[in-house]
């Protein structure tokens, strides 16, 4: 059973509408609070937020009968406040349980409710979200946040693109240390299968895991030597050689241990299956791992990029080399992101193995079709190609997409107009909204897989622009009491 809200109210609560907070706070859980509350409060935009919210449950679920789930509206309220405020899991669950202002919003009773939300409670109900539902939303709620920041009916939207990193909550991979996540996870899966079945064999799993770990960690600590003797070098050479040989050989051991033991077992249950499955998986990972291990450290072979894998948790992982001072790498996805002139995010996409200029064309091609006020979109010059140029061209009336290289002189002249000049000077706004949206979530994504990495770039989305809408709303309440306190002091002066 799981309602969208219960509209009943209970001794003690108070209406969502009537829940007051600090215009002065700069805060976003203030903001972000008051944004939410304006979709609770607006009739017409709750029916739509609450129709699509219900895709959430499943067709063959009785809404009326079974065990109580957690409120939809409440899973959009934590699901917001976890991405806003850029928390784990542990904050949310502690902001959730003792937050006085939160519970109200979650339809809490202010007195006598002693209603508390475990850990894996949270984490099972907002990982209901889907990257559809989620994007659903964000064009509802984008629709009514055009109308709250005053845009006339009438009014084009100006856009700007760019892209940026999401990191993935991985470490920095070496093949010595990749194959040594993949040696614990066998070890540690086969001890488990092995101890569930009451099969023998595996006693000294723990100690063969240290025993690994303490090769690994040989063969990590031991540097070049940057001797100007040959002798000398080649010597430390060898011994890098040997350290990783002796790696490898524990590591080719203890996994043709795992294969028997794998091997060894039969059984019908579908769970003993899948485990036996997980455990092939991460078999094959260390074996690709001891592979590239032996071409480079012994056969001196450079392993080509497109070999290489750099998360055994998080397979999606790309390596981007950023171009830039600082940070010359990171370990994520690409993610780009549409802004229009308000600050609103129109629209998003995660890229997979696709760089900026692969997707100008089609991340436009959806945002048009979202809204098709659009007509003007500026970018940098990563996106720039020349069929790029001409089918942007066909999609809006203004394009303001610097070209690479030297320019001809109908470009030139193009280029040194002055809409032309203004739009670029104006696209560094969109840095601005990056920059907000690392602040408040996207600067590491704590979800696993891909479709959670998806999920949790949606939800930011969502968050950020229920934010600028609370923000905007804010404001102006502020604008209204300081005029009315303003109007007092006149008269007290009179």
């Amino acid at each position: 059973m799981r309602k969208l809200i219960n509209m009943q109210m209970k001794f003690g609560e108070v209406d969502i509408a009537k829940i007051k907070f600090d215009l002065r706070s700069r805060d976003e859980i203030p903001k972000l609070l008051t944004g939410l509350q304006e979709i609770y409060c607006n009739r017409n935009l709750r029916n739509q937020v609450f129709a699509i919210l219900r895709d959430l449950i499943p067709e063959d679920v009785d809404l009326n009968n079974g065990r109580k789930g957690m409120d939809l509206w409440k899973i959009l309220v934590l699901g917001t406040l976890r991405l806003s405020c850029n928390w784990d899991y542990d904050k949310l669950m502690d902001i959730a349980n003792n937050h006085k202002t939160l519970r109200l919003m979650l339809g809490h009773s202010s007195i006598f409710d002693e209603s508390y939300y475990p850990l894996q409670t949270l984490k099972d109900n907002l990982s209901l979200f889907t990257p559809e539902v989620l994007d659903h939303i964000n064009r509802i709620v984008l629709q009514h946040g055009l109308q709250v920041i005053g845009k006339k009916k009438d009014e084009r939207l100006r856009a700007s693109c760019d892209s940026f990193v999401v990191e993935t909550d991985v470490h920095y991979p070496t093949d010595i240390n990749l194959l040594f996540d993949a040696m614990r996870k066998v070890i540690l899966l086969v001890m488990a299968l092995c101890d569930d079945l009451g099969l023998s064999g595996w006693r000294k799993g723990l100690y063969n895991l240290k025993k690994v770990k303490k090769y690994f960690r040989k063969a990590q600590q031991l540097k070049r030597s940057t001797s100007k003797d040959k002798t000398k070098r080649a010597k430390r050479e060898q011994l890098i050689i040997d350290a990783h040989m002796a790696y490898l050989e524990l590591a080719n051991t203890v996994i043709e241990r795992a294969k028997e033991t794998t091997g060894f077992i039969r059984s019908s249950d579908l769970m003993v299956h899948l485990r036996i499955k997980e455990i092939e998986n991460y078999i094959s990972h260390a074996e690709r791992q001891m592979d590239q291990i032996c071409r480079r450290a012994v056969e001196g072979e450079t392993i080509p990029h497109h070999e290489k894998v750099f998360s055994l948790f998080e397979e999606h992982t790309e390596w981007i080399n950023k171009g830039k001072a600082g940070v010359s790498q990171e370990l994520g996805l690409k993610v780009c992101v549409v802004k229009d002139q308000f600050g609103f995010i129109l629209h998003h996409r995660v890229m997979q193995h696709e760089t900026d200029d692969q997707i100008a064309v089609p991340i436009i091609k959806e945002t048009k079709d979202r809204f098709p006020q659009l007509t003007s979109c500026s970018f940098d010059k990563g996106f720039h190609s020349p069929e790029n140029q001409v089918q942007l061209r066909d999609i809006l009336d203004q394009v303001v997409l610097p070209r690479k290289g030297k320019l001809s002189a109908i470009n030139k002249e193009i280029e040194n107009t002055e809409v032309f000049r203004e739009a670029r000077r104006k696209h560094s706004a969109v840095e601005s909204c990056i920059n907000a949206l690392e602040n408040h979530g996207l600067d590491r994504c704590r979800d696993h897989g891909i479709e959670g990495f998806k999920r949790y770039v949606a939800l930011a989305v969502v968050a950020r622009n229920i934010q600028i809408i609370g923000h905007v709303l804010q404001q102006k309440e502020l604008e209204r009491v300081q005029r009315l306190e303003k109007k007092q002091r006149q008269r007290l002066v009179a």
